[in-house]
């Protein structure tokens, strides 16, 4: 009661000593940090009327003061120059072209410091290195893959052969492409007013003229009078005692109360810019320009290409209006929607609508891992054999994290190379969350389907990747070591290069599977055609771990975590597996490999029950 009779004798006599509270005082996230003040405003403190749109920062787990520039781009904030209206900000992520496609400032107050200088510049992808086209972008390039920036109004003057236009890139400085730093300027509001009087800027009614206003950094009170209006210096330091007394009180009651709404308010706000927008069937057709350019079909239904902007590109599926499609869009947009791992792809929004039902994904240039291990003339568009063991490794890290780095156990049931999309850089996502099933992390078998012992067909997965124990519980029961075979079967087609069912293979042949053990059983070298001894190494180690991954028995299988561990380790250091398959009658005597042109026929798994 006596700290609520301190608060009132504070709020009564307080205004009388000439001084007004001001939520908008500047501040910053750590010491030697940039001062945020009107224009900018911190989220966490600041309420909305102390900054103009487009402004807000926020302090992130390390204390520095991050900006968000459309399109959700993140930078740090390293310097801001109130006089001179400039801004400089760092890239974390050590890479600031990465982020140019997707920066947008015609929505942003913010603009480049010479708008005369500025260029449409093309981003281009080269399988070998073009010296005459400048510097490399070396954050984006590897041993393979060289990008550069071109400018537009003359890039047909160049030869570009082996290489691929990755994006468009309007209105930006040639700097950039070579800077960790980028450095912008704003117009509105002309803060440089009040800071070169020595005084603060403060933010007006919008509707009424001028936007800001300029106000002592002494005295808080707007109307500039330093006079207090009680004179007596005594009453004032008692106020003053009296006033710090309390607060000091109040501070240790409402601390707690105070840090849980700041972690209250955090989340919802870390939530919303996480979770999938959900799209009108009109915004669908908008996006995809009438559905005018398709990707892609299957039995799910089409993958139309589309775009939330000039330069986000997005990949539109609309899903056919067939019977169970209610419960594989449900699982989809309820699964994929709380996963954020660069290994898994990024569910953006969804639609449903009546009997519409449409999920719009990130785009990923280069289309699935099929197309790149799965083709006749192996050397248009072949992988090195370092960046099929990269894009293994992070198959089997998302993989990992849908097993053990969420708060249920996402089981996927379809991993197969179509189900694995390319970004620019070759970085590997699992896609297709149709038949994935969420589970406690404590459970060790899960049920797939009603009735198991009725029908096959109603099994999860594709044939060639589906595990033994999915068709039949003779092989034991349903659990995370289901996807662990089908990412072994992945790998095993990654290094042969065919797939592992094919209809039209003679049903006399060994399957490779089998073909590859029996051979390596027995000591034989079978990457003596492969040039590069590394490369050699990769084959053996990703052909070992497959293997493991593939057998019969779920318990005789590694976790992914395991199997992470083997793909990042040494490959001469792993033994070899047991026989993975059922004793057969079938002969191990096969032709000799020849590169990565390999027999993949795989046995239907028939019921025994």
């Amino acid at each position: 009661m006596s700290v609520l009779l301190i608060f009132a004798f504070f709020i009564l006599f307080f205004p009388l000593l000439g001084v007004r509270t001001d939520d908008c005082m500047p501040t910053r996230c750590r010491k030697g940090g940039p001062l945020i003040q009107s224009p900018f405003r911190l989220k966490d403190q600041h309420p909305e009327y102390c900054g103009y749109p487009g402004f807000a920062v926020y302090c992130d787990e390390k204390n520095d003061t991050v900006l968000v520039l459309p399109l959700s781009l993140k930078f740090v904030v390293k310097k801001i120059n109130y006089v001179d209206r400039l801004v400089q900000l760092y890239d974390p992520g050590k890479c600031l072209p990465q982020k140019l496609p997707y920066l947008n400032l015609s929505v942003s107050p913010f603009h480049f410091l010479d708008t005369d200088n500025i260029f449409d510049v093309n981003l281009f992808n080269c399988s070998v290195q073009k010296i005459y086209l400048g510097n490399v972008i070396s954050c984006l390039s590897d041993s393979s893959h060289y990008f550069y920036a071109i400018d537009l109004d003359g890039y047909d003057q160049w030869d570009l052969t082996s290489c691929t236009s990755i994006h468009k890139i309007s209105s930006v400085p040639w700097y950039v492409f070579d800077a960790t730093d980028l450095h912008l300027a704003w117009s509105e509001p002309a803060c440089d007013i009040c800071e070169r009087r020595g005084q603060r800027c403060n933010l007006k009614n919008y509707s009424s003229g001028r936007p800001i206003q300029c106000i002592d950094k002494v005295n808080t009170d707007p109307g500039g009078s330093n006079k207090p209006l009680f004179p007596g210096a005594t009453l004032a330091s008692v106020l003053v005692v009296t006033i710090f007394a309390a607060l000091l009180l109040l501070y240790r009651s409402i601390r707690v109360n105070k840090e849980n709404e700041l972690k209250i308010e955090k989340f919802l706000e870390d939530y919303r810019a996480l979770k999938p927008t959900r799209f009108s069937y009109s915004d669908v057709r908008r996006i995809t320009n009438q559905f005018s350019e398709k990707l892609g079909e299957g039995g799910y239904g089409i993958v139309y290409k589309g775009k939330l902007s000039n330069e986000i590109n997005v990949a539109v599926k609309v899903l056919n209006n067939s019977t169970g499609n209610g419960e594989e869009f449900v699982t989809e947009v309820g699964t994929i929607g709380r996963i954020h791992h660069i290994n898994v792809v990024r569910l953006v929004g969804f639609c449903a609508e009546g009997f519409r039902r449409v999920l719009v994904y990130e785009f990923l240039p280069n289309d699935s891992l099929e197309k790149f291990i799965f083709q006749a003339d192996l050397k248009r568009n072949s992988l090195s054999w370092p960046k099929l063991q990269d894009i293994a490794l992070g198959i089997a890290k998302g993989i990992e994290y849908l097993h053990q780095g969420c708060d249920q156990q996402i089981l996927h049931f379809d991993i197969k190379p179509h189900n694995i999309l390319l970004d620019h850089n070759f970085i590997p996502k699992i896609c297709d969350f149709g038949l994935a099933k969420l589970c406690s992390k404590e459970q060790s078998a899960v049920t797939i389907m009603d009735g198991f012992h009725q029908t096959m067909t109603a099994a999860r997965g594709t044939m060639g990747y589906i595990a033994p124990e999915v068709l039949s519980r003779t092989f034991g029961r349903v659990s995370y070591k289901s996807d662990v075979y089908s990412f072994g079967m992945l790998l095993l087609e990654m290094v042969g290069g065919r797939k592992n069912v094919d209809h039209e293979a003679n049903t006399s042949q060994v399957n490779f599977p089998q073909w590859i053990y029996n051979h390596l059983n027995v000591g034989e070298d079978l990457w003596q055609n492969i040039e590069q001894e590394e490369d050699r190494s990769i084959a053996r180690k990703v052909t070992i771990v497959g293997l493991w991954c593939i057998q019969w028995h779920p318990t005789d299988r590694p976790s992914m975590k395991v199997a992470v561990q083997m793909l990042e380790g040494d490959g001469h250091n792993l033994d070899m597996p047991p026989n993975p398959f059922p004793a057969t009658n079938a002969t191990s005597s096969a032709a000799g490999l020849r590169g990565r042109q390999y027999h993949n026929g795989l046995p239907l798994i028939l019921e025994s029950e």
